[in-house]
């Protein structure tokens, strides 16, 4: 049951109702996904062909039932801001909206110097809607989560944080912020150990560990009042998960949302608890292996709880043989509105709108955005082509990783090569 009700007002069970405010933080550089954020912002990346990263956590906000969310934005935010205001439109009659905040320098002639200083320097926004719980999610992972049961959880902890926790192998802790319960009462947080060497494996699973989703649910008032403390800190990196979090957790005032407890209508039993930070070119990549397995880690198709996206004024893909009569293929790959392959060979691979595939060419283990060609002849693998990237006839991309370091082309460490918005290639 989704207690979270179609306007500001969550419900939970007996108590009175409560006014939900909603932040993404969406101001990260994403240095490591160079060069995709090399003209945009992190979350406003392509992914799963049609989508933008920010698009999994406002579905989240919006299906559990939000309808007062603000992004906060700061690096390279224009292609961001202007799918923010193109796609997630709400009714103002009921005062619902997803509005795009910039930094606005309220503080002095500064930008935001972390993520608890963003909200610090938009504290605004709470002081005008007055609500009396904030949701504070990050941009950039790939998951589905009701929050709306997050809350509920959150309401009768008493506690003025609650972390939302996912659980990973104990051997993979290094790579997270990892959770330790307190063993008296396992919603509570003993202690956030950022990255830890030697974790203590989980009570009923020794081989995990609670790793920090990056996503927090805050009495508005203890929120507002840590982050104003952490401002006047010069030792703090203003951070949320390092500094905010940590605070709370020392003042035995954190408590920690499992996972596992959250039911997603529609959810199968192979997505379930499927969440995946892609901040990486590897974890990008492996994150878009997982949409197009006949049985996907992570199923888009769940109509139950939709991933939203820019609706586009574009044609269905189509699939022809080329002026030669010769048949194309395309297996347990993703083609987007507007897409063309003439004869062509898809295989393991997502295609972005408007991408076009001409004769013998041949697409294999790729990531395709928005508005690309493929030539005739052209073979493309292992490879991610941001937009309007031009592959001409005969050329490749990915079959030589020496040949395309040479040619300026990124290649990350197991061999995924990454070629920049509007490059030809020849």
């Amino acid at each position: 049951m989704n207690l979270v009700q179609s306007n500001p007002l969550i419900y939970c069970g007996d108590m009175a109702s409560q006014k939900i405010f909603g932040i993404v933080l969406a101001g990260g550089e994403g240095k490591r996904l160079m060069p995709l954020t090399a003209d945009r912002a992190k979350p406003a990346v392509p992914f799963g062909g049609n989508y933008r990263l920010v698009d999994f956590a406002l579905s989240n906000l919006i299906n559990s039932g939000m309808r007062q969310i603000v992004v906060l934005t700061q690096y390279k935010s224009h292609s961001l801001d202007r799918h923010v205001s193109q796609t997630w439109r709400l009714s103002g009659l009921t005062n619902s909206y997803v509005a795009s905040v910039p930094a606005q320098q309220r503080l002095g002639k500064r930008w935001f110097a972390g993520s608890a200083d963003a909200i610090l320097q938009s504290l605004n926004l709470l002081r005008d809607e007055k609500p009396d719980i904030v949701v504070v999610v990050g941009a950039d992972h790939v998951y589905r989560m009701d929050f709306g049961q997050m809350i509920q959880a959150h309401v009768e902890s008493g506690a003025g944080v609650t972390v939302a926790a996912i659980r990973q192998p104990i051997a993979l802790a290094n790579q997270f912020g990892v959770i330790e319960v307190s063993p008296d009462d396992p919603t509570r947080i003993q202690a956030f150990l950022e990255k830890p060497e030697n974790p203590v494996g989980l009570a009923d699973a020794p081989d995990q560990v609670l790793a920090s989703m990056g996503n927090y649910v805050f009495d508005a008032d203890v929120l507002m009042d840590a982050v104003i403390r952490d401002g006047e800190l010069a030792s703090s990196d203003h951070d949320m998960g390092g500094d905010i979090v940590p605070d709370f957790v020392s003042r035995g005032d954190a408590a920690v949302y499992d996972l596992n407890r959250n039911e997603v209508p529609g959810a199968t039993d192979r997505d379930r608890y499927y969440w995946r930070d892609v901040g990486t070119i590897e974890s990008y990549f492996d994150a878009h292996q997982d949409l197009i397995s006949a049985l996907p880690v992570f199923n888009l198709y769940n109509r139950h709880w939709p991933i939203y996206n820019q609706q586009l004024n574009a044609p269905p893909a189509k699939f022809v043989r080329d002026a030669s009569g010769n048949l194309g293929t395309s297996i347990d790959s993703i083609v987007s509105l507007g897409c063309l392959l003439s004869g062509a060979h898809l295989e393991r691979s997502v295609l972005g709108p408007w991408t076009s595939v001409e004769s013998g060419a041949k697409i294999v283990d790729s990531i395709i955005f928005d508005g690309v060609r493929v030539g005739p002849n052209a073979h493309v693998q292992r490879a991610i082509l941001d937009k309007e990237v031009v592959v001409e006839a005969g050329a490749t991309v990915g079959v030589n990783r020496d040949a395309d370091r040479a040619r300026g082309f990124i290649v990350s460490d197991s061999g995924i090569t990454v070629v920049g918005k509007g490059v030809r290639v020849t």
